[in-house]
């Protein structure tokens, strides 16, 4: 069991490596997607002439800014990172990140789907918009998604943040 990369915690001082069963967890699988459709919405809005409609500049920012902190929570567990910050209740940071993301993906879908004109003059704009305002609205289904995983994780079973991790770390 030593050789799976799952079957050994990573402890403070040592460095990190890639978790191959967070891949394959609820919460991996629905990071890698956030990613991936983080990325179409960001690539298609920025593809148009957004800078044109104001609306699309408060799409270009949800996507884009969740697009990073996404990414950059997704290697944070990918290599185990969130373990050598013990005192942080990732759990709880976590899930209230999924439900901001929800909520302002929520606004920015709307925001989207309300901007597109289907009697554009340029139609490889509204095809792009189209397109975005679909996988936005795919995208903040798999926030909720998370949203739901992270609120089962932080309940854990029944204890809180701070007893959990003093039990683990001590």
């Amino acid at each position: 069991m030593a050789g799976l990369p799952g079957a050994r915690s990573a402890s403070p001082g040592s460095a990190p490596f890639l978790d191959g069963s967070f891949l394959l967890s609820p919460l991996g699988g629905l990071m890698g997607a956030q990613a991936v459709l983080g990325l179409l919405v960001w690539s298609l809005i920025a593809a148009t002439t957004y800078h044109l409609h104001a609306a699309y500049g408060w799409v270009m920012f949800v996507s884009l800014f969740f697009w990073i902190a996404t990414v950059l929570f997704f290697v944070t567990y990918l290599l185990q990172l969130h373990e050598k910050f013990y005192m942080i209740p990732w759990p709880l940071v976590l899930m209230i990140y999924n439900a901001v993301a929800t909520v302002l993906y929520i606004t920015a879908f709307v925001t989207c789907a309300a901007a597109v004109q289907p009697t554009s003059w340029r139609q490889w704009d509204y095809n792009r918009r189209a397109a975005a305002s679909f996988f936005a609205c795919v995208t903040m289904i798999t926030y909720g998604v998370s949203t739901f995983f992270s609120f089962r994780a932080w309940k854990g079973l029944g204890s809180n943040a701070a007893t959990s991790q003093v039990s683990d770390h001590a």
